[in-house]
């Protein structure tokens, strides 16, 4: 397996519109794990952690994003899969 992990900031109008939501729902039919969570900056930060080209799929679906998001920007920062997280969630 290549198991990998991404940090990422997603920027446009993301938050308001289910886009932790959308995420949530994406990352868990392809089996990636981790967290969403709105910033106070109004990007939205997520974890990703799961086989690389798994990873890579959630990060296509946050450059398009939920029906009403308009994505702006994916910042995308690799790190090494630490394997702490037992699924996705939204975090509040």
């Amino acid at each position: 397996m290549n198991n990998t992990r991404a940090h990422i900031f997603v920027s446009g109008r993301v938050q308001g519109v289910f886009f932790r939501a959308g995420a949530q729902t994406r990352a868990k039919k392809i089996g990636v794990y981790g967290f969403a969570r709105n910033l106070p900056d109004a990007r939205v930060e997520i974890i990703a952690e799961g086989e690389k080209e798994n990873v890579e799929k959630l990060i296509n679906w946050l450059k398009r994003g939920s029906l009403f998001a308009k994505v702006k920007g994916v910042e995308v920062i690799w790190e090494e899969h630490r394997g702490e997280f037992g699924g996705f969630e939204i975090k509040y």
